[in-house]
């Protein structure tokens, strides 16, 4: 019988897994094996044929590792995930340990022993800290392949996905991919590159305006590509994939290849300079291509940058696919405050509420990542979801946050909004317009070119920062357009990152705090940068936000006499914005609710 993963994964997989992982890791001559999360493709979210360390483990999370000994086990997860792993591994078993401590770990392992890798599942970067961390044990990592995960599930392993790969319209792309291809050849030889490997399947969906389902919650294609600085291209796609109308679509200039084609298609650019990201691509590529004669230029993924940079066709169609999906999300905080503050359901009913709003626009293709509904102490959990015996009912005097998205053809969203139960307390209003006045101050920041997420991430954690409170997650991530919801190399966090915010960039603006053991409160919205122009008196031309996402912010936990008048003309705008493009949704059409237009309406009236 074949294997799926949820988050109700059986903690007994450890017991019944390990010693099938570990006869075949004697076989291969191995005292230990490394576990990453990630896939061939370096995904966040997985096909289940590659939950390899759910497999071993139990552990479900989109982030973590483990490490098989052969008298001992860890998994390691961050802060996000510590919860989660708890509940779904055994402790008899496996250590937890802190995600960032993996390398720690492995300096203790015994001198001489052998480490087993498998090359695909490793970026080069991230191996190379690993390898350090063995070395300095006095142990060796060593390549393996086949991987003995692969061999111990067998038959039980779930089959590769065979998702049909379709085209998506220039509509909605605004560029044609032959364009792109031509963009793109012309950053290969910028880089001094003679062709550019493309690994990352949001890169194959972007250059050759394609989408797949090989990926839960993200239109992905699984694949790879070999792009040529004349812009033709060979694109390497389990022929089952390939429906009648995709030869055709990508055009003469594109020549579509089985997987099984690719080593030999590296193989064949021998004595070539072949661009390739070490921080997407796995070190199977690099092992490949050094083997056979290549000279590899190591650089960003050529395609990531004009990914990130929606063009104007894909702005707009991200302005209608929030307005569509406000109006879902005007009619599910209705029904919150209304139907679900008089019946008080578990977390689970409001997930499927909030689904069932946003099918009901008719254009959703999907989630975009599973709906976080956390009541209470879940909701003191940022990445909650509601599963299990942890599934909380509505309490009076709580505070609901509810966390989702979703994949339409013109765009990708993603929300956040806390709602009280009942009338919220005084402690409770004050904590919600400390994140509002953060929030509110990402919104309306101007900063010049060249300014990093890295840069303005204070500017949301001021106002908690001074009340001597904060949040352990990033302020805000890069969103794509009908892909991936977290979508690089933009973001706004703590940790440095040199990579400028640039025009058309999409990114959340998401401050929280989490009372552990009592409540949560985030509130995010999308918003694109927007081109610099000039500040009145200025001397500088300034970048902007234009703020996307338009869903009212729950009043009753606003406390009026903590906003400066700016800020509480920031909420009036803001909510007459609301009320002027989503009304119009609610008053005729597939999402008419006229008890929830008059609702907006009471909502989004001023403050004062």
């Amino acid at each position: 019988m074949r294997q799926t993963f949820d988050e109700t994964t059986d903690p007994s997989f450890g017991a019944k897994h390990l010693p099938l992982l570990r006869a075949k890791m004697a076989e291969q001559g191995l005292d230990g094996l490394l576990v990453p999360h990630e896939d061939e493709h370096q995904n966040e979210y997985l096909p289940d044929a590659s939950e390899r360390l759910a497999w071993v483990s139990g552990f479900t999370g989109s982030a973590g590792a483990g490490v098989v000994l052969m008298d001992r086990a860890a998994v390691f997860v961050d802060g996000r995930y510590t919860v989660q792993a708890k509940a779904q591994t055994d402790a008899a078993l496996f250590e937890r340990v802190e995600l960032g401590r993996l390398a720690a770990w492995l300096e203790g392992l015994s001198a001489g022993s052998v480490i087993g890798y498998d090359p695909r599942l490793h970026s080069p970067d991230a191996l190379a800290t690993l390898r350090a961390a063995v070395e300095k044990a006095g142990a060796t990592l060593k390549a393996v392949e086949p991987n003995p995960i692969d061999l111990a599930w067998g038959d039980a392993r779930p089959a590769q996905p065979q998702a049909p790969v379709v085209p998506h319209d220039n509509s909605y792309t605004g560029e044609n991919a032959a364009s792109k291809r031509a963009r793109i050849g012309k950053a290969v030889t910028a880089k001094g590159a003679d062709v550019a490997v493309l690994t990352s399947p949001s890169s194959l969906a972007w250059l050759f305006n394609i989408r797949g389902g090989d990926v839960i919650r993200t239109p992905l294609p699984l694949g790879q590509a070999v792009v040529r600085a004349d812009g033709t291209a060979k694109v390497f796609l389990d022929p089952a994939k390939v429906t009648n109308e995709l030869p055709g679509w990508l055009g003469d200039a594109v020549t579509l290849e089985a997987p099984e084609a690719l080593p030999g298609a590296l193989d064949a650019l021998s004595g070539q300079k072949v661009l390739i990201d070490p921080a997407v691509s796995s070190a199977w590529y690099f092992d490949r291509l050094d083997a056979a004669g290549a000279t590899i230029v190591r650089g960003m993924d050529p395609c990531a940058l004009p990914r990130a940079q929606k063009n104007e066709v894909e702005i707009e169609g991200s302005r209608r696919a929030h307005i569509r999906d406000g109006a879902a999300l005007t009619r599910f905080l209705h029904w919150v405050d209304t139907v679900a503050q008089k019946d008080l359901p578990d977390e689970r009913a409001v997930v499927e509420a909030l689904e069932g709003f946003r099918e009901a626009t008719g254009m959703l293709k999907d989630l975009s990542f599973d709906t976080i509904a956390g009541v209470g102490p879940n909701g003191a959990l940022p990445h909650y979801k509601p599963v299990g015996a942890k599934i909380r009912k509505m309490e009076a005097g709580s505070l609901l946050l509810v966390d989702g998205g979703g994949q339409y053809l013109d765009g990708t969203t993603d929300v956040t909004r806390t709602m009280a139960i009942g009338e919220g307390t005084a402690d409770q209003r004050r904590m919600f317009t400390l994140v509002l006045k953060g929030h509110i101050a990402m919104a309306v920041i101007r900063f010049p070119a060249g300014t990093t997420g890295h840069q303005l991430d204070a500017v949301a954690r001021q106002p908690l920062w001074n009340a001597g409170f904060d949040y352990d997650h990033g302020t805000g991530h890069g969103v794509g357009s009908y892909l991936g919801v977290h979508e690089g190399p933009q973001r706004i966090a703590t940790a440095i990152n040199a990579q400028p915010l640039l025009t058309g960039m999409i990114l959340s603006n998401e401050p929280g705090y989490y009372r552990e053991g009592e409540w949560g409160i985030r509130i995010e919205t999308l918003q694109v940068v927007t081109a610099p122009t000039q500040v009145p008196s200025g001397e500088r031309p300034m970048h902007g936000f234009e703020q996307l996402t338009l869903a009212p912010l729950d009043r009753r936990l606003i406390d009026v006499d903590l906003l400066t008048a700016e800020e509480r003309a920031y909420v009036d705008a803001y909510h007459a914005e609301v009320l002027g493009k989503v009304g119009p949704l609610l008053a005729e059409g597939v999402q008419k609710d006229e008890a929830a237009l008059a609702w907006l309406k009471v909502q989004t009236a001023p403050l004062k």
